[in-house]
């Protein structure tokens, strides 16, 4: 299987590795959204065709898709409830999956919180339409001030 991220794109960063993993997880996360009974085969394929050679950045990958697979509806769910005049339903694969990525490692993972934003905003950037860098931020910053007070 040919890679699609170039990992020369990512290396010039401290952390990189993280990075890569997120837009690795993310793009599966995307590709289970639309394809719900795809092969966790060809899942497996991909991440290792992306990250070969990476175990720790595999590794982490990894657990951000099982934890955001695993605690789906727990994401959502937390999603509504910012969400204001958004349905789940209603907001774009790409930002979804994007917010669910960002949500699950804010509330499950101990990555501070700004660096998860950072992260999801420029993923927004990256795959999805001109808007959705500043819905992802709207959204990710009503959760970081609920969490403040």
């Amino acid at each position: 299987m040919e890679t699609i991220n170039n990992i020369e794109d990512f290396s010039g960063s401290k952390y990189g590795n993280r990075i890569l993993a997120r837009t690795v997880a993310f793009q599966v996360l995307y590709q289970n959204d639309m394809n719900p009974d795809s092969d966790r085969e060809l899942t497996e394929d991909f991440l290792v065709s992306e990250l070969p050679e990476h175990e720790a950045i595999y590794k982490f990958a990894r657990s951000l898709i099982d934890g955001v697979l695993e605690k789906r509806e727990e994401i959502d769910l937390k999603l509504r409830q910012v969400a204001k005049n958004w349905t789940v339903e209603r907001m774009g694969s790409i930002d979804r999956n994007i917010l669910r990525l960002a949500i699950f490692e804010i509330f499950y993972m101990d990555t501070q919180s700004n660096i998860v934003i950072n992260e999801a905003i420029e993923l927004a950037k990256k795959f999805s339409g001109k808007t959705s860098a500043a819905f992802v931020n709207g959204i990710l910053d009503a959760f970081w001030k609920k969490d403040k007070h």
